[in-house]
């Protein structure tokens, strides 16, 4: 008779990756944070489990958009009071907080649940080139390997 295997999930073994944002294309970025951060590299990948690693993204500010989505593309937010609804295009939005834009496009492909908000904070995005998770043992990706 077979046994289920599970994998243990170990905070210490946990791999740190870095990518460099800079001129690469919003929704591709987002693929490939989203796979590696729910650890679908992984041959222990789970579905049910935290399986993932830590991603950090430096340069944010210097991401790309396809098309005439630098001027159309909207974002939307509301505080939940009557009349609160806040509306803002790309550009406005790279400007101001150049972080959120990669946020809600690697969260809204990532489970809807308490997993979801699990892998959500093993995310760490900046806008430009420093960070401070130098003392980790940083793989950097070449998100260009993947298309």
């Amino acid at each position: 008779m077979n046994k289920t295997y599970l994998p243990s999930i170990d905070q210490k073994k946990k791999k740190w990756y870095l990518i460099d944002a800079k001129n690469k294309t919003l929704g591709r970025l987002a693929t490939i944070i989203t796979t590696l951060l729910q650890g679908k590299n992984n041959a222990m990948y789970t579905p049910f489990l935290n399986t993932g690693s830590y991603v950090v993204v430096v340069n944010a500010k210097y991401i790309k958009v396809t098309g005439n989505k630098y001027n159309d593309k909207l974002y939307y937010r509301h505080s939940r009071y009557p009349g609160s609804l806040k509306i803002e295009n790309f550009k406005d939005l790279q400007n101001r907080i150049p972080e959120r834009i990669l946020e809600k496009a690697v969260k809204g492909m990532l489970p809807k649940g308490k997993l979801g908000r699990q892998f959500y904070k093993q995310l760490k995005i900046y806008s430009e080139e420093s960070h401070p998770y130098t003392s980790q043992n940083i793989e950097t990706i070449n998100s260009n390997i993947y298309g």
